[in-house]
């Protein structure tokens, strides 16, 4: 495993730390790829009730590690950061995020496929695909205009506005805002704890039924949306934004 990602295990709870605070936590392949066989690993570990996902109590996610991600853009979904989207996707036990500071792009999107997120209230996030001439991923183009309505996903995946960690709760994004990143990270283990006093077939059947219908809908707008980014990518457009991104940092 990467010293990138760091793995804890306490009982049956499986821990995933973003572990790069020099780049704040800005993920690349090789983290993806990690976090996925870690993912994979755990789902079928039967010694393991939840997974926690969290970065630092300053910091959870920039996003992509842009400069990786332009060494070697994503081709398929075979790709690292499309097998993570999958695997997140698949995960049948639960998963749970701890989110303090900045969540940037998929630092956000990736939220949307926990079953239980707590937030710093003042948590920063933000999906700025448009900004950087790409399209939104990781099924957020379906799933944000079903829970906050056209409008709101407009201003959040087309103009690019951030909100935070409170807005992040009153909307549904997040399930708890906490008043610091370390109040935030304690909640989630608490709560991550819980399910090792509950039957585990009862909530893995449980989250299967309720991710049931929306499942197939999701796979199918999540492979629409890597093909659409891959194409952006290679755009004009993307190209500019990402090289000024990368000379301004």
């Amino acid at each position: 495993m990467t010293d990138a990602i760091t793995v804890e295990r306490e009982r049956g709870l499986l821990t995933l730390r973003l572990n790069r605070p020099d780049k704040k936590n800005a993920l690349t392949r090789a983290m993806y790829s990690h976090l996925a066989e870690a993912l994979k690993q755990a789902d079928t570990d039967p010694e393991i009730n939840a997974v926690l996902i969290t970065g630092s109590s300053e910091c959870f996610t920039a996003g992509n590690d842009i400069a990786d991600f332009l060494q070697q853009p994503p081709s398929d979904l075979d790709s690292p950061v499309f097998q993570f989207m999958l695997t997140l996707l698949e995960c049948r036990k639960p998963v749970i995020a701890a989110v303090a500071g900045a969540a940037v792009g998929i630092g956000t999107t990736l939220l949307l496929h926990c079953d239980l997120v707590y937030v710093s209230r003042d948590a920063r996030l933000r999906m700025p695909f448009v900004n950087l001439g790409l399209c939104p991923e990781f099924g957020s183009s379906l799933i944000l205009p079903r829970l906050l309505g056209h409008a709101k996903a407009a201003e959040l995946l087309l103009l690019g506005e951030g909100f935070s960690g409170e807005q992040a709760a009153a909307w549904g994004i997040a399930t708890e805002a906490l008043g610091s990143g370390e109040a935030a990270l304690a909640k989630a283990r608490e709560m991550a704890l819980r399910f090792e006093t509950l039957p585990a077939e009862a909530v893995r059947i449980s989250k299967q039924l309720m991710k049931a219908p929306d499942r197939e809908p999701l796979r199918k707008a999540i492979e629409a949306e890597a093909a659409l980014f891959t194409q952006r990518l290679r755009s004009p457009e993307a190209i500019a934004a990402l090289s000024g991104f990368i000379g301004k940092h």
